[in-house]
Formats: structure tokens, C-alpha cells, sequence
């Protein structure tokens, strides 16, 4: 990889839609957009503008209306500088956009390299490199408010008072084993407990943090859904192995939405029954299709039932949905759907084995990097136990100044101050191109 290549790719959804955006970072990135685009008035390169203007591609008769937004380095995100083409978002044209900028000297950005450039340049620490992934990857509103969390520098930020102290505790300790045969101390013992004490508490904060985020603040989520009498609240109680659900012919019986924490296969699932979906006709109604909506919107899978083969609710496009026949028994379901009957047992254990792989298949956002962080918090923790004990005992300074350095290095590995090329293979590798 080379960084003084200028890289270029689809910032935005390859789909068709209002607007795409292509980006290009490189030294050539103005030169390069510039090869295809025109403007309609002259362009500050030393200014952060938009500028109108228009595409002419290859075997395309007529112009392409475009903006181009221009980043003069080094306040960009790469702090290389940037260029961005906004135009219409159709994907035949877009891929000739690409092809053109390639032609004139551009590489295809790498999955990850926009944000690597930003963390090599020092724009971004590496847990806020990681975040950035995980914004774009959160499957809840918790994964999303937790990403959001250490992109603002939730977990490194605590770590800058700590590194520098260490880092000044240290430059003690080796300056006192310069002056081993003279009565000078540059630390006092006990000021030297002290601040190693503060330190291994820090650290027992984050790692706690790191394990509070890791486990999530809630389990999976299945929510059952459908229209009224779709066997939603019959397909609760068998799966809950009780009568919590009131079940009735009458249509609405289930009003506010009711809750069931289950242990399937060794894997915990909260099992949510709502109201069947509906007009609402009086205001108590209106407040139980709200809340239904609600936790909808929030599940890790929507179960959509429906007792007679059609599955015609909303979320039934949901993009983690289920179809489940609840009454395989008398009516015969469709291809492709889950059969089951709360009646007679049919389809139940499939039902259950189908949640348990959904909850071990999902894995938050921020799982590799929280994992990584906690590797390196881990051992900085260790280190600093092993000075205290070396401090408290009066061992010699030079393996606490070992045990200091081995600290230092743990945390600069949490930020990406120590990092391998394998390291940030690995971890931006995981980016989608063009971020």
C-alpha cells in the first residue's frame, strides 16, 4: 500500500437514488477529478468549497451535472488532500465516473484505506479508526449510541492522563539508576505507590467499561408480530412455556406488549408479544399499536405471523424478518415459511434452534476492537501489578522500569501508538470500500 498513490471509490450506497458520492485522497486527488470534471467558475485549490459544475464521460453524449466538493490538505479526514464528486446516484454512470478517474491515474481504494490514511496521519487513534466501522455496522440503536461512544474518544481519551504519567514515572526511575552510588531520589517510595495504585485503578475502570460494553446493556431480541388473531400470543406462551399471554378468538386481545426472558440451547432470548397491527380506533388502541411499532423498530428479529399464509403487515420488510405459520396444523403454509403449531408441538424445536443460531450468528459492532482493547488493557494491568510488588518490596529499580515500559507499550498498543502491518491488515480489512 502506498500512501502517496491517490486512492478513489464510492463513498456512498451503490444503489440508484438522489445523490452519490465518489472520493478520491492522494496528492493527485484535485488533478485527477479535475481530468473529467469542469467547472463553472475557476477553483481555489487553498479553499474548502463546493463548485458546480459537470462530468463528461466516455460514450456519453451529454454532460453529467455534478458538484465537486474540494478538501486542501491537511485538515481533511486522510490529511492528504481530498476531492469528492457529487452527482446523481445511477450506478451504470457511476461505474463509468470510477473507470475515468482510474484511467486518469487514480487506484481503487483498498476496503478500509480512507480511514487507515486518517489513523497513519494521525487523524484518527485506532479504537476511533475501529468505531468507525462500527458506526457504519451497528444493528441497534445500542450498538449505534455505544460506536458513537468511542468515536468521541470514549476509550482512549482515559488513557492520555494515565500514559503520561507513567511515561514521567518512568523517566524518574531511569534518571535514579543513573545515580545509583549517590543519596539523590527522584521518586519517593511512597509517592511511587501512590501513582501506581492510580494507575491500576484507571485501568480496572476501563476494563470494567470494556466488559459492560462487550456483554451489551440488553439481550436478543424476538418480537412477534403480525396482524390480530395471527396465533402470535399462543406462539408466546408454547415457546414460554406458560400462560403469561392471554389468548381469545377476539380480535385485540393483547393490548400493551408482554415480555419473556427464555434460555434456549444455553443462549438468553427475550421473547416479546405485541399488539396485532392494525387501525387504530380509540386512543388506548392508537397507545398499543405505538408501542408495538416500538419494539419493532428496536428487535434483533421480527417473527411475522399469520395463521392463514398471508404475511401483508408492515416490517414484514424489515431487514431481519421471519415468516412463522402458527397453525401448520389447519392451514397448510406457504413455501419457504416456518411451519409451527402451538397446538400440537409441530415446529417449535425448529423455531427455537432458529433464534439460539440467529443469537450466536449476531455479534456487536465494536466485538473486535472491545476484544483487542481489552487484550492490551489486560496486560498494561498486569505490568502495573508487578511494579507495584517490585515497588512495594523494594526489588531492584531496573525491573521496575521493565515492568513500567512493558505497561507503556500495552497502552500505545490500545491507541495504535504500537501497531504491526498485520495488525492494521486485520483490523481494516473489515471496512466496507470507500470508508
Amino acid at each position: 500500500m502506498d500512501l502517496n498513490d491517490t486512492i478513489v471509490a464510492l463513498a456512498s450506497a451503490a444503489e440508484p437514488g438522489a445523490r452519490a458520492v465518489v472520493r478520491l485522497s492522494g496528492p493527485r486527488a484535485l488533478e485527477i477529478a479535475l481530468s473529467i470534471f469542469t467547472p463553472d467558475q475557476a477553483i481555489d485549490a487553498t479553499q474548502r468549497r463546493i463548485h458546480p459544475g459537470s462530468v463528461r464521460l466516455p460514450d456519453i453524449a451529454a454532460l453529467l451535472a455534478s458538484d465537486l466538493i474540494v478538501w486542501p490538505a491537511p485538515r481533511t479526514y486522510t490529511g492528504q488532500p481530498m476531492a469528492e464528486l457529487h452527482t446523481i446516484s445511477s450506478p451504470p454512470l457511476i461505474e463509468l465516473l470510477i473507470a475515468a478517474l482510474l484511467n486518469s491515474g487514480a487506484r481503487a481504494a483498498r476496503p478500509g484505506e480512507f480511514t487507515m490514511r486518517a489513523f497513519l496521519a494521525g487523524k484518527r487513534d485506532l479504537p476511533r479508526a475501529e468505531a468507525v466501522q462500527a458506526v457504519i455496522g451497528a444493528g441497534s440503536r445500542d450498538e449505534l449510541k455505544q460506536a458513537l461512544a468511542q468515536l468521541a474518544g470514549g476509550v482512549t481519551r482515559p488513557l492520555e492522563g494515565l500514559r503520561d504519567d507513567l511515561l514521567n514515572l518512568l523517566a524518574d526511575v531511569e534518571a535514579g539508576l543513573d545515580f545509583t552510588d549517590e543519596d539523590i531520589t527522584f521518586v519517593d517510595k511512597r509517592d511511587l505507590l501512590l501513582r501506581l495504585t492510580k494507575g491500576m485503578a484507571q485501568l480496572t475502570t476501563l476494563k470494567r467499561q470494556l466488559e459492560q460494553r462487550s456483554a451489551g446493556d440488553r439481550p436478543f431480541r424476538a418480537v412477534l408480530v403480525g396482524v390480530p388473531n395471527a396465533g402470535k400470543s399462543s406462539l408466546f406462551n408454547a415457546l414460554g412455556g406458560g400462560d403469561a399471554a392471554l389468548v381469545s378468538p377476539e380480535p385485540g386481545t393483547t393490548r400493551d406488549y408482554l415480555r419473556k426472558r427464555l434460555d434456549i440451547n444455553g443462549v438468553a432470548v427475550e421473547l416479546i408479544d405485541t399488539a396485532g397491527w392494525q387501525p387504530g380506533l380509540d386512543e388506548i388502541e392508537q397507545q398499543a399499536q405505538a408501542l408495538g411499532y416500538q419494539q419493532a423498530r428496536d428487535a434483533d428479529l421480527l417473527l411475522v405471523c399469520s395463521d392463514d399464509g398471508t404475511f401483508a403487515v408492515p416490517g414484514d420488510s424489515h431487514g431481519n424478518a421471519v415468516r412463522v405459520a402458527t397453525k401448520c396444523d389447519v392451514v397448510a403454509p406457504p413455501e419457504g415459511v416456518l411451519a409451527t403449531s402451538a397446538v400440537t408441538g409441530e415446529g417449535l424445536a425448529e423455531l427455537k434452534a432458529l433464534l439460539a443460531e440467529r443469537v450466536r450468528r449476531r455479534e456487536p459492532a465494536l466485538a473486535p476492537s472491545l476484544s483487542r482493547c481489552r487484550h492490551h488493557v489486560d496486560a498494561a494491568l498486569d505490568s502495573l501489578r508487578r511494579a507495584h510488588n517490585v515497588a512495594l518490596f523494594d526489588d531492584p529499580p531496573e525491573v521496575l522500569a521493565l515492568e513500567l515500559r512493558g505497561a507503556l507499550e500495552q497502552l500505545g498498543a490500545v491507541t495504535g501508538a504500537v501497531h504491526t502491518d498485520d495488525m492494521l491488515d486485520r483490523i481494516f480489512s473489515r471496512f466496507c470500500i470507500g470508508k
